[in-house]
């Protein structure tokens, strides 16, 4: 499977699991969707901050 699992990058506090299995990352107008190989669906005020393909990792910060 070629999923990964998005987190929120927080400055103090490290960073913390937003979504599992993410299979699809549509940037829109005031941020990003993220969609599951399942079909749940999150919008994020944000940009992608850093990929890590190796380790199936999306890294999002808010705007």
């Amino acid at each position: 499977m070629c999923e990964a699992n998005a987190y929120l990058i927080e400055d103090n506090q490290g960073e913390s699991l937003i979504m599992e299995a993410v299979d699809l990352v549509v940037p829109e107008d005031k941020g990003i969707r993220l969609v599951s190989i399942f079909g749940d669906q999150k919008f994020l005020n944000g940009y992608i901050h850093s990929l890590s393909l190796v380790d199936h990792k999306i890294f999002i910060k808010h705007r």
